[in-house]
């Protein structure tokens, strides 16, 4: 399984991917969860200590091509091997690695881009799930980061401002070569708000998310909800998720 969250930045998919993340793991599946949005976010809904190190230089060499600077991983080292040795070991048995921090005089990461584009790449679907969280807003959701994704779930709120990034990201999806597209109603109160969303974005409504005071208050914590409220409505609410996607996913 390869899913990747997108949404308008607010709308909470850090929250859900990171808990989906984890509820797939304590299935038994190798799940590596990776963190593109250079807000922080995933780990803390993982339950590891956050950081901004992305994977160390060690693991990636420079080479050229055609003239010009590039970067993969080092001689020998693959996508599974990454995963294995340089990921942060979370709960319930999650890898996770995330996109570095910018950093030098030129606020450069090219480095760990490309590495962690080459581990997306690299890995194997046989054996290997990916999570990944993408950037927040819709700039080239399905071309970039999100290109190792076989579904993308677009978190959408039912506020205007994120109907409108869920319609704007629906567009992109039908006119890209993108996978399945469908849309997960966060923060509802009532079941008129997952219609809406439904609705107001004209994708296919995967599921819903209540709107959970223990999630703000696990946010408050620095907490991942899943430790915080293990049994509450967003755990209970994501793990109805993961069910689906298994299902649809795996042979009969």
């Amino acid at each position: 399984m390869r899913v990747a969250f997108v949404g308008k930045g607010g709308a909470g998919k850090s929250s859900l991917a990171g808990t989906f993340a984890r509820v797939l793991a304590a299935t038994g599946q190798n799940v590596l969860a990776v963190d593109s949005d250079p807000l922080p976010g995933m780990a803390f809904s993982l339950g590891v200590k956050q950081t901004d190190a992305g994977l160390p230089d060690e693991a990636v060499e420079e080479y050229e091509d055609e003239g010009r600077r590039r970067y993969r991983l080092r001689a020998g080292l693959t996508g599974k091997g990454v995963a294995e040795q340089y990921a942060v070991h979370g709960p319930d048995g999650v890898h996770f690695i995330q996109l570095g921090k910018a950093r030098g005089p030129r606020w450069d990461n090219a480095r760990q881009h490309f590495a962690y584009q080459r581990v997306l790449d690299d890995l194997p679907d046989d054996g290997w799930s990916v999570v990944g969280d993408l950037p927040g807003g819709t700039r080239q959701p399905f071309l970039t980061w999100g290109r190792f994704a076989e579904t993308f779930l677009v978190v959408v709120e039912p506020t205007s401002a994120s109907l409108l990034t869920g319609r704007r990201l629906a567009r992109l999806a039908g006119t890209a070569t993108a996978p399945r597209v469908m849309a997960v109603a966060n923060k509802v109160r009532e079941r008129h708000d997952a219609e809406r969303v439904a609705e107001g974005t004209g994708l296919g409504l995967l599921g819903l998310v209540p709107l959970d005071p223990m999630l703000d208050e696990a946010d408050r914590l620095g907490r991942a909800v899943l430790d915080h409220d293990p049994a509450g409505a967003t755990a209970t609410a994501v793990r109805l998720l993961v069910d689906v996607l298994r299902t649809e996913t795996e042979p009969v």
